[in-house]
């Protein structure tokens, strides 16, 4: 169990990098990850299905997300539709995209090859090794283009936007590049992910964006301020671990898996709150004395 909580945990992490990449660093609220995520699953499940190889299949998946962050973006940035709608337009249009590339709601991986079985070992242990090296290879590509100086430019977009345009910055290219490169990363989890389970469903997305809120914040919970951008990276992934474990400790425990949504979302709530409380609390602490 510890093997595949940590294995499920390093694929979704790759969602949660993805997410970051919005939500922390743009400050945008993007809704097109409930859309993405099993876009890329399908496309990736519908190509292997079709004999393609699974690490092509894998890629067109992740290109399918990026072109979803493209659509996104450009409805923001030249369409002027504000974020949040933006993005449930194209999480929505998701939704018939995936049923015209599949044919159905859900497709199996009956006996076809997956990324994972290219691995000679375990099936638990090859699982393990994949999320290791997607991992490895997703923060270290991270970490070159965010220190280059596009990726420079593209912090300074989400730290402050009217100040970025005065420095000569294109603002709306910025946020397009953010939007399919995160979109992107969520797309290849959603097909690693739809690799692990056997096979790839519309409804999928539902919730995916509040799992991938929690490795953030259960990984800057974890954490104190301070963190240089690689250990917040990976802060991410072990925020993810944490929260596949205790998922695992919920189906345990025996509790009925069809509210681990909910759980999900008080998870994130309670982790939200936990900076408030804990000024609240020490802020007490020091009145009584």
């Amino acid at each position: 169990m510890i093997i595949s909580s940590v294995s499920q945990g390093l694929l979704w992490g790759v969602l949660g990098l993805g997410i970051y990449l919005t939500f922390r660093i743009l400050n945008f609220p993007d809704m097109t990850t409930e859309g993405s995520f099993p876009l890329g699953g399908a496309v990736a499940v519908t190509l292997m299905n079709n004999g393609t190889h699974p690490l092509f299949a894998t890629l067109a998946g992740t290109l399918a997300g990026c072109l979803a962050g493209l659509v996104t973006g450009l409805l923001y940035t030249k369409g002027k539709i504000p974020t949040l709608l933006a993005g449930i337009l194209v999480m929505t249009s998701c939704n018939s995209i995936m049923l015209m590339v599949m044919g159905r709601a859900n497709l199996g991986l009956l006996d076809i090859k997956t990324l994972q079985d290219l691995f000679p070992f375990t099936k638990e242990s090859n699982l393990l090794i994949l999320g290791l090296i997607v991992v490895i290879l997703v923060i270290a590509t991270l970490i070159y283009f965010l220190y280059t100086r596009l990726g420079q430019a593209y912090i300074a977009t989400g730290d402050n936007r009217e100040m970025a345009k005065s420095f000569g910055i294109n603002t709306d290219r910025m946020e397009v590049m953010g939007l399919v490169v995160s979109n992107g990363l969520i797309a290849l989890s959603g097909a690693l992910v739809s690799q692990q389970d056997g096979y790839a469903d519309v409804s999928k997305g539902i919730g995916v964006i509040v799992i991938g809120l929690a490795s953030i914040i259960i990984g800057e919970v974890l954490y104190s301020t301070g963190l240089t951008l690689l250990e917040r990276l990976i802060a991410i992934v072990i925020g993810s671990i944490f929260y596949q474990f205790l998922i695992a400790a919920v189906i345990a425990l025996g509790f009925n898996t069809n509210y681990l949504k909910l759980f999900s979302a008080l998870v994130l709530a309670i982790c939200l709150m936990i900076p408030v409380l804990r000024q609240k609390f020490f802020k007490g602490v020091t009145l009584s004395r």
